[in-house]
């Protein structure tokens, strides 16, 4: 799998931000390494949350998910994240509707391609642009928050995670499923080879009988009473 390239971040309405936003990465990444920088509650995780937000439809730090990230004074949200991988170019957007004062509802999922200046809608319903950018990027959204974003707390979440729990997240991460397959087959394979050959032998030592140190013993003592008679 290729790493994905951040290459442009539009977002409105979204917590702190009311106006709207936009990040050129592709001007910050010619450099190979940037900060985001600024005192507490100034909205430095809300960049990483549009982001997340983007890609799956869904707040790691937000009451219900999604609930609470749309800022007070706005009816309407929206994101539009561009990214790369490899040689290709993906946009994701979403847009969110206030329903009531306390819940909105999502209007509007697109994944698209944007292949020799045409686009193409890869999928556009909330769920289908879910699925498909955990197919592209093969993170589903924990480990992508986990591994990617790490947003405070989460570390320590890593940290504390089970063996199997780490295991399998590595796997996914590192895209390690595909030989962890190949050795179980392997395995799988030497094992009824071998329990096979074992079938065999039991069977060949059932039809040569008993052939124990004990029975052995009682054998020679019975050979040698015939030999003095």
């Amino acid at each position: 799998g290729h790493c994905m390239r951040p290459i442009h971040l539009r977002f409105s309405g979204l917590q702190s931000y009311r106006e709207p936003q936009e990040i050129d990465f592709q001007r910050l990444t010619e450099v190979g390494l940037f900060g985001i920088f600024g005192p507490t509650g100034s909205g430095k995780s809300t960049i990483l949350d549009a982001i997340t937000l983007s890609l799956y439809g869904k707040v790691e730090r937000a009451t219900n998910n999604t609930q609470g990230i749309m800022n007070m004074n706005a009816d309407q949200l929206s994101v539009s994240f561009a990214f790369a991988l490899g040689e290709r170019l993906f946009r994701v957007e979403r847009s969110y509707r206030r329903s009531s004062s306390t819940s909105i509802n999502i209007a509007t999922a697109r994944l698209i391609e944007e292949k020799d200046g045409e686009l193409k809608v890869l999928a556009d319903k909330d769920s289908t642009v879910k699925k498909a950018v955990e197919e592209l990027l093969g993170l589903g959204v924990d480990d992508f928050t986990r591994a990617v974003v790490l947003p405070q707390g989460k570390f320590a979440e890593f940290l504390n995670l089970s063996g199997k729990e780490r295991r399998d997240m590595l796997e996914r991460l590192f895209g390690l499923s595909a030989y962890g397959r190949q050795l179980t087959e392997r395995v799988r394979g030497r094992l009824a080879e071998y329990s096979g050959q074992l079938a065999q032998v039991s069977a060949q030592q059932e039809g040569l009988g008993d052939a124990s140190q004990k029975a052995l013993q009682e054998a020679e003592k019975q050979h040698q009473a015939a030999s003095l008679t």
